[in-house]
């Protein structure tokens, strides 16, 4: 049985690893007209995978073994249909798979390192095309090139299988109807169209980091496929862009500190109370050799700030060793280039920390009428802390009790209910 269970393990985590790399190679073959059939190919090879291995054993190279599996049964489906209009063999390359003397040399080309790189990460940005909304673009992602199950994409953003089916399926029509093609991008268009691939990939890591659709406050499974997928982008030249490696640096930073964020009992702990000798110390190394690779070419992206700030917070020693001024600095400097309310408000924590709770309502004072921060449960948090340290504790209820009803976070409800529980004594 523990033979089993560890095929198990092996298997799951070597499918959430290769199965985007897979259905991107199939796609490519099949046509973004039968993304389903390419997804079908690589369900069939991971259960081939679990009926053969657990009887006869791992094989010494499975990644291999799945890889030939799904081209095999890739081949079978051309021969099938080289007659039919399911798949398009107009391509010159694809009709090289129509005749019986050049199929298997062409599809083993298909299947070459580079190739499954380049496939890979064209269809990152096929994914993220501008035209498709960020929720899809995340769903989507999350099915196609993270291996996750639709009952796995519905349980991360807490909704319906249903709901989630409908995304996929409006996301794979608009590929259907405009023939998106998974491919990376010209040299002109990198830039902007990498600016994309990294907000969907950070918005996955933040789901992941304080989940909003879970009962899991953390999500390991979403922020390892976050950093899977930026470390993706950076395996290739063309895309090793300096915000990719500054938004690689933010996430060692952040999930160097995961194990830190919980009580054994599930409890919020604050950054102040944390046992820093439980912080993943290779973690904040490679976040420090991602952030100083990170300093070339001539823009100053969010990406290097955020990862600043976190450094900032990984290297203090104790919490009373934090940088506040630095880190204060950093946020002046992010507020420059994106006015983000929420900036704002983070900006706002650290004028608390540093000049004083009568400084931060000050500061608050200019964003008080935001519909954006009136709606978010941090802003009403945050004004709880500081009516809190002003000792007006009446005040510091109201603001935390309407912070409760607005976060969806169980862990968060019930470490604000704490601190209503400890200043109404």
């Amino acid at each position: 049985m523990e033979n089993r269970d560890h095929i198990d393990r092996t298997l799951n985590h070597l499918f959430r690893q290769e199965s985007g790399k897979m259905v991107a190679v199939l796609i490519k073959i099949f046509g973004t007209e039968n993304i389903e059939l390419a997804e079908d190919v690589v369900q069939d090879a991971l259960v081939k995978a679990l009926e053969t291995w657990k009887y006869r054993g791992m094989p010494d190279n499975p990644r291999a073994w799945l890889y030939r599996t799904a081209k095999n049964k890739a081949i079978d489906i051309i021969r099938r249909n080289k007659h039919s209009s399911i798949i398009d063999f107009s391509d010159p390359e694809k009709q090289l798979l129509t005749s019986g003397y050049t199929l298997t040399t062409t599809m083993d080309t298909y299947w070459q390192e580079q190739h499954i790189k380049d496939d890979f990460l064209g269809m990152m940005y096929a994914c993220c095309h501008p035209d498709i909304s960020q929720e899809n673009q995340i769903t989507f992602i999350l099915k196609a090139l993270c291996g996750f199950s639709t009952k796995e994409v519905a349980r991360s953003f807490l909704t319906s299988e249903d709901t989630i089916s409908k995304r996929l399926y409006r996301t794979k029509e608009y590929f259907r109807k405009h023939k998106i093609r998974p491919v990376i991008p010209t040299i002109n268009e990198i830039n902007l169209r990498t600016k994309t691939v990294l907000s969907a990939i950070y918005l996955m890591f933040n789901e992941g980091y304080n989940s909003t659709h879970s009962d899991q406050l953390i999500r390991k499974d979403l922020i390892s496929q976050a950093m899977f997928l930026c470390r993706s982008l950076l395996s290739e030249k063309r895309t090793q862009l300096p915000e990719v490696y500054a938004l690689m640096g933010l996430m060692c930073f952040h999930a160097s500190r995961i194990n830190s964020r919980l009580t054994e009992e599930g409890r919020l702990i604050l950054l102040s109370k944390q046992d820093r000798t439980t912080w993943d110390a290779e973690l904040i190394r490679s976040g420090e050799q991602y952030l100083n690779k990170a300093a070339f070419g001539g823009e100053l992206s969010t990406y290097h700030l955020e990862a600043a700030i976190a450094y900032q917070h990984c290297c203090a020693k104790q919490y009373a060793d934090t940088n506040w001024t630095m880190i204060l600095e950093y946020y002046e400097l992010l507020l420059k280039i994106a006015n983000d309310p929420i900036v704002f408000l983070n900006r706002c924590l650290v004028i608390l920390e540093l000049k004083g709770p009568k400084e931060a309502i000050a500061a608050l004072e200019s964003v008080k009428n935001d519909k954006l921060l009136e709606k978010y449960y941090l802003y009403h948090a945050t004004l709880g802390e500081i009516y809190q340290r002003l000792e007006d504790n009446n005040t510091a209820t109201t603001y935390y009790q309407k912070a409760i009803e607005l976060t969806q976070s169980k862990q968060e409800r019930q470490f604000l209910k704490d601190k209503i529980a400890r200043i109404s004594n």
